[in-house]
């Protein structure tokens, strides 16, 4: 509505006329890619309005200006109060035009589509058409939101931008998952893992819910409640979006500053947000925010989602709260990245039981397969958690060699990292060059508050590494 006259409904939003004049010029960054620019495009534009919207922006907003979300976007709209002009961005103007060129009416015979990257010109992902399960308006992920590592890691090049362990999978571990083809005649039952999990943590069992990966728990917590006002902290793992918007929900983003290092301050935390998730060490950043620094987000009625998934390649776990016994705390974890295992989906989520009650309730029954529930077992013997130990010294060595050989280049990857991967800012188009060099980074601009100009490297061994950097340096 606009001064509560209905309007032809393409927004879920009221808008309301008020005395103050708002005029100023602005510099915008896409969080994402949108209908006018790829993710991390910047255009300059201008506020001339009297128009308070509420709320501010959508599941995902149009830009960032300075930092905050404004206006609405989705494959076949944009919205917002800052004015673009056509001649000072044309590559703007040209997306929208190739937008409308391959967009299909409505009342087609065919099935409408959005447009695909291909025919925006622009890198790696397509727009997927809006659901026909959805009703009108109904949030969307955007794309960018859906893009991982795995994608990257085309074959034939050298894979630095999948962040899980690359020395070998430990015996013990190849003979357990065989053996579980044993049992896979039975319906799977993931209360041994739990039991494991739990004695592993220090907690009960019914203080564990094994999942399909961190990736189902981020959906469970999407859907277990009616949430008022769902915040992620970015840049980070980019699953905790998609899920929400999947269950119906707005959700708002933090973004951390660079200037700070990405660093963590929980004031930046709307009071009122009911659920928060935030990663430990974060993804794609590296920081490890203190035990203090999350304790200080955890309040009366809200729900606090720390998403630990590359604790394990923490020496020492520092900074872990999977042991705390907080209100309303949830921790998300993961077997996939230290013990290489993705095909697996192995992962597991800590609450108090009640918590944990609420996400079973969500869960769809025999959703952990046997193998899975045979992974969480083993992992958590005595033994795999003096390995897993030994693994995080030895990534801690190979990320030093990766840290001083960048930095030796000129470059100031973000810091201090203290995950299995390292966050640096190399230039718009270095990520392309490398890949035609042979070498598969992660591109970072899918991730909400960074652009083109920053790529995600995973540590790998030093010869491996050493060899990226020779090519890093031949860029440069």
């Amino acid at each position: 509505t606009v001064d509560s006259a209905p309007m032809i409904g393409a927004l879920d939003a009221d808008a309301v006329m008020t005395p103050k004049l708002t005029l100023s010029y602005r510099q915008a960054v896409a969080p994402q890619e949108t209908l006018l620019s790829p993710a991390g495009g910047r255009i300059t534009g201008h506020e001339f309005h009297r128009t308070s919207v509420t709320p501010a922006y959508g599941s995902q907003a149009a830009w960032l200006v300075e930092g905050n979300p404004v206006g609405f976007s989705t494959p076949t709209l944009h919205a917002s109060y800052l004015h673009t002009h056509w001649a000072g961005h044309p590559a703007v103007a040209q997306r929208f035009a190739n937008a409308v060129h391959v967009a299909t009416p409505p009342d087609s015979s065919t099935q409408t589509r959005a447009p695909k990257p291909r025919d925006l010109d622009f890198e790696a992902r397509k727009l997927a058409p809006q659901s026909a399960g959805l009703s009108k308006g109904a949030p969307q992920p955007a794309a960018g939101l859906r893009h991982h590592g795995d994608a990257e890691a085309s074959l034939g090049l050298v894979d630095f931008a999948v962040n899980v362990y690359d020395g070998e999978r430990p015996d013990w571990l190849s003979k357990a998952l065989a053996s579980s083809l044993d049992t896979v005649h039975l319906y799977p039952e993931a209360r041994t893992a739990e039991a494991a999990v739990a004695k592993r943590h220090g907690r009960a069992a019914n203080e564990v819910l094994a999942t399909a990966g961190a990736a189902e728990a981020f959906g469970l917590i999407a859907r277990m409640r009616d949430w008022k006002r769902p915040v992620v902290v970015h840049p980070q793992f980019t699953e905790p979006d998609v899920a929400l918007v999947a269950a119906g929900h707005s959700v708002e983003h933090v973004i951390l500053d660079e200037g700070t290092g990405f660093q963590l301050d929980p004031d930046a935390v709307p009071t009122d947000a009911d659920v928060v998730f935030v990663g430990n060490p974060t993804n794609p950043t590296s920081v490890l925010h203190s035990t203090d620094t999350l304790r200080a987000l955890a309040k009366p009625g809200r729900i606090l989602v720390v998403d630990e998934a590359f604790m394990d390649s923490v020496p020492a776990e520092k900074y872990s709260v999977a042991a705390a016994r907080l209100p309303g705390l949830i921790v998300i974890r993961s077997l996939t990245k230290l013990w290489a295992i993705p095909g697996v989906r192995a992962g597991y989520a800590l609450a108090e039981s009640a918590l944990v009650t609420e996400l079973r309730d969500q869960q769809t029954p025999w959703s952990v397969s046997t193998t899975a529930a045979a992974a969480m077992v083993a992992c958590s013997s005595d033994g795999a958690i003096a390995e897993a130990s030994s693994r995080a010294a030895t990534i801690a060595r190979h990320r030093a060699i990766l840290v001083d050989g960048l930095t030796a280049l000129g470059f100031k990857p973000i810091g201090p990292a203290s995950a299995p991967f390292v966050l640096v800012k190399v230039g718009a188009g270095v990520h392309q060059s490398l890949r035609e060099a042979g070498y598969a980074a992660r591109r970072a601009d899918t991730f909400p508050g960074l652009g083109p100009e920053w790529i995600r490297i995973a540590v790998r061994r030093p010869d491996v590494t050493r060899k990226l950097l020779t090519t890093l340096a031949a860029l440069s």
